[in-house]
């Protein structure tokens, strides 16, 4: 279980910014940040870098850019550094978004895409690496994919790109461990010279059992989130990975003291983790939206809990 090579990616304020529009307190920001950098996570992904056009100050909060001078303020004073990511939308975010990297305190840049838009997203990653970063480049919705043509953008990461490593994302929590066994393989015979990557959601109760096979079949860049916070049903608990890892670097204390303190607090504002819902959703293999939406139903509204009417529903409409 102990592989030098293993990266460890903290993703809790970028995944669960999808669930409050990114509006955590800088305060929680910075706790966070300092409890994974005393806990010796490799990377901490802070939020996005996607245009501040199409992301209004007034919706949303301040993860949804995270403005190189914001970071420095995040960052003052805390050691040690935990390198810091932050992700870019291949269908959002354009070139000007990033500074040289010598101009920042940014890390990595990940750029989310679906197999669809893999010109845009060689575009951004080849971008971040000649302005000095390192990148990834993170297929999402990948139980949607057509084979040949996640075939075809494999290839192309692997001859157009210098990103360090390329992820399978499920979106909608529909992996078993027999689908992360054929994607993981998959991706390391196009990847020769990248590492795999992967970020499990939890919409089945299988995030964290997915990340241990990914493990297994020797993919060595992994998500995890906080007590699990993330989209819908939330992502691998960080706190678990590193139980399972069993690294001496790791030191799981200062997690568990920013879970109790910080993280479950934002569950009197946030909803996040497993639910019927969220349950039906990943068993369909559907985007988790139409579950999102019944959850934030007030809890005396009937069809919260009609779970087979939405079941229904679900079922009987086009994917």
């Amino acid at each position: 279980m102990f592989r030098p090579q293993i990266k460890v990616i903290d993703c809790t304020i970028r995944d669960g910014g999808l669930m409050n529009n990114s509006n955590f307190t800088f305060e929680t920001v910075r706790a966070i940040y300092a409890a994974v950098c005393a806990a010796n996570v490799d990377i901490v992904e802070i939020g996005y870098r996607n245009s501040k056009e199409m992301f209004s100050p007034s919706k949303y909060g301040l993860w949804r850019f995270c403005d190189d001078e914001v970071l420095k303020r995040l960052t003052d004073g805390i050691e040690p550094h935990t390198r810091l990511a932050v992700m870019q939308d291949a269908h959002k975010a354009v070139p000007e978004d990033l500074l040289p990297k010598s101009e920042s305190v940014v890390d990595m840049v990940r750029i989310a895409t679906y197999v669809k838009d893999i010109d845009k997203a060689i575009m951004l990653a080849n971008n971040a690496t000649e302005k000095g970063y390192q990148a990834t480049i993170n297929f999402m919705a990948i139980s949607h994919v057509l084979e040949r043509e996640l075939d075809e953008a494999l290839q192309q990461v692997e001859e157009e790109t210098d990103v360090v490593a390329c992820y399978l994302v499920d979106s909608f929590g529909a992996l078993y461990s027999e689908d992360v066994d054929y994607l993981v393989h998959k991706f390391q015979r196009y990847l020769k010279t990248k590492e795999v990557g992967v970020h499990f959601h939890n919409q089945q109760q299988l995030a964290y059992a997915n990340t241990i096979e990914a493990i297994i079949k020797n993919a060595n860049y992994l998500d995890g989130t906080l007590y699990g916070l993330g989209r819908a049903a939330g992502n691998c608990p960080l706190e678990l990975l590193f139980g399972f890892l069993k690294n001496p670097k790791f030191d799981l204390l200062p997690l568990l003291g920013v879970i109790g303190k910080e993280v479950l607090p934002l569950q009197k504002s946030i909803q996040w983790g497993y639910s019927v819902p969220y349950m039906i959703a990943g068993m369909l293999n559907r985007h988790p939206e139409a579950a999102i939406k019944l959850q934030s139903l007030p809890e005396d509204d009937p069809r919260r809990t009609d779970f087979v009417a939405f079941f229904e529903k679900m079922a009987s409409e086009d994917a």
